[in-house]
């Protein structure tokens, strides 16, 4: 449980430097198997499935991404965790971002996976509502159809195709109430521009030069914005780079790790 929500969580419990893996919309902590195993050997890593997503439970018609920050709040001290680096894919990026507005103690690192600060535009908050009629006509699977392969940049399609057939299959399996609800949710995100940049929390913004849902003028724009942030730019990827170039994503958040967990110096010797 986190707080009064059940959710699945993945962690491996091996080592005390610890890195919080928030998925993307219509996605699950499933997506983050192979790419965990690269972090594993340096950091304890934790995944869930954030609440409407995966086999989390849902809570009430709509989960606004403070909700869902509040819900990772509630996992880590469960967990048990005291610190960590949060990485947020997409829509966990923006989970992060609510963890960092309310929870800033609590977190050694923040990294920006294909994500940003900014709000939704009006054409966005009309297009979740196009998604929620969908849902509510009984054609999810057009979604599930249209949706996977525009996270990925077209030359790498083909390769991936595996990878594109299983997040199909995953926003199939996923109940149409949860869906709703973090629609909902994400119409009503706040900009969090300002306490992004204000925030002395170390912060790894990794960004693909394909990405047909960050493009690289809305990318560019970002970066410009947030001077303080050490930013990746992945030459070979869409949306998913820790599919598409996982050891150069992976390399990145070990790199920034080193940064946000520093070695601790040692003891003073007993002996004269």
């Amino acid at each position: 449980m986190a707080g009064d929500c059940a959710i699945r969580v993945s962690d491996t419990r091996r080592g005390d430097r610890t890195v919080v893996l928030l998925h993307g919309y219509l996605e699950s902590l499933d997506v983050w198997d192979e790419f965990t195993a690269l972090l594993a050997p340096s950091l304890r890593v934790v995944a869930l499935d954030l609440p409407g997503h995966g086999v989390s439970e849902i809570k009430g018609e709509i989960h606004t991404m403070e909700f869902l920050a509040d819900t990772v709040h509630a996992a880590l001290d469960t967990l048990g965790i005291e610190r960590a680096i949060l990485v947020g894919h997409s829509m966990g990026g923006y989970v992060a971002l609510e963890f960092l507005r309310k929870y800033a103690d609590r977190m050694a690192g923040l990294v920006l996976l294909h994500s940003t600060p900014n709000a939704d535009s009006e054409k966005k908050r009309e297009d979740r509502l196009r998604e929620i009629a969908l849902i509510q006509g009984g054609k999810k699977e057009l979604i599930a159809k249209s949706f996977p392969h525009v996270g990925f940049a077209p030359q790498n399609r083909f390769r991936l195709t595996r990878y594109i057939q299983e997040l199909s299959e995953q926003i199939a399996m996923t109940e149409d109430e949860g869906i709703m609800a973090i629609l909902r949710g994400l119409r009503e995100r706040r900009d969090l521009n300002e306490t992004m940049r204000t925030s002395s929390v170390p912060q790894l913004i990794i960004l693909g030069r394909h990405d047909e849902y960050i493009t690289p003028e809305v990318a560019e724009a970002l970066v410009a914005a947030q001077p303080q942030a050490q930013v990746v730019w992945l030459e070979n990827s869409g949306h998913m780079g820790f599919i598409e170039e996982p050891q150069l994503t992976a390399d990145a958040i070990l790199a920034f790790a080193d940064r946000c967990f520093p070695p601790q110096p040692e003891a003073p010797s007993d002996k004269a």
